[in-house]
């Protein structure tokens, strides 16, 4: 639920909102963001399902960023039927990673010394030069706000503002990607045991999103079994789940029994099956052990669900 009312007589604005240090970052996005987005929209330029990412990204996270701030600065979040302390903390490290992921796309796909033809000209380059820069100081400032919120050894918190609870959304994070791999011409369908692994997949992400969205709406409490304990049963089977992936799909793509052990010298860039293979292993095996990982920290939280 909402954080507790504000005692009778309090100011109705909250000036540490914006003056504290997390409120200082917070601010800082906003600035960052909008400058980064406004420089592509005006000038940049942006095509192709990386650019439009990118854009998404940040106007999402300008979005939520601005909401943030107005609920503390106005203290009306009180008033929402969540835990905004697990909606602030997920919120931040979700930030995290889309600008950091926009933050290699974008440069890597648009940015070039060079100058665009015209009528772009170097007017372009230079707005997507700049662009890129405060792409990369919004993914630091979202960064130093998760290192701000997040919970200390000993301190009593919110679940997802631990590292468990951190981790959480990068699972789910890295499962996207996996997601993205799969459905990219990967060919898993040839075998049940890789249909298995995207049951896998399919499985722990689900599980880890019931997770999070419990937490940010304050309902761990409801659940008739101590929600940690929950959370240590459930991590320990992912593990067990992800590592019977980490086997059964690297043996089925790329043992020469069942798939091609090297890339195909014909096959085209950008819509190779083996590429999308490759992928959905390297990022398996970062999965397994962000969930190892996981199972090693949750062993030992301490958090209040209603915060």
């Amino acid at each position: 639920m909402g954080s507790a009312m504000e005692p009778p007589g309090s100011a109705y604005l909250h000036l540490g909102a914006v003056t504290s240090p997390v409120g200082t970052a917070r601010v800082l996005q906003l600035a960052f963001g909008c400058t980064t987005f406004s420089l592509v929209a005006h000038r940049g330029g942006f095509t192709g399902v990386q650019g439009t990412f990118c854009m998404a990204a940040w106007g999402f996270c300008f979005a939520v960023s601005a909401l943030v701030v107005a609920c503390e600065f106005t203290r009306l979040h009180g008033c929402l039927r969540l835990s905004w302390g697990n909606f602030t903390a997920a919120f931040a490290m979700l930030a995290t990673l889309l600008c950091a992921t926009a933050a290699v796309l974008y440069p890597l796909y648009f940015a070039r010394r060079e100058c665009p033809p015209e009528p772009a000209g170097c007017a372009a380059r230079d707005f997507r030069l700049a662009a890129s820069v405060f792409a990369g100081l919004l993914f630091l400032a979202y960064a130093v706000e998760v290192a701000l919120t997040r919970a200390r050894p000993g301190q009593v918190t919110s679940y997802m503002a631990t590292v468990s609870g951190l981790l959480k959304i990068v699972q789910a994070f890295v499962a996207c990607i996996i997601f993205g791999a799969l459905v990219h011409d990967s060919r898993y369908g040839r075998y049940v045991a890789t249909q298995w692994c995207v049951a896998v997949y399919s499985l722990c992400f689900l599980a880890t999103v019931a997770v999070v969205a419990l937490s940010v709406m304050g309902h761990t409490g409801g659940l008739g079994c101590p929600f940690d304990r929950l959370v240590v049963v459930y991590t320990f089977l992912a593990v067990l789940l992800y590592l019977s992936a980490a086997v059964i799909w690297p043996v089925f793509c790329f043992d020469p029994k069942y798939g091609e052990p090297k890339r195909p010298p014909d096959c085209v860039r950008g819509s190779c099956p083996w590429d999308s293979q490759l992928v959905v292993a390297i990022f398996t095996y970062v999965n397994l052990l962000l969930y190892v990982a996981d199972l090693a920290y949750s062993q030992r939280i301490r958090f209040v669900p209603s915060l």
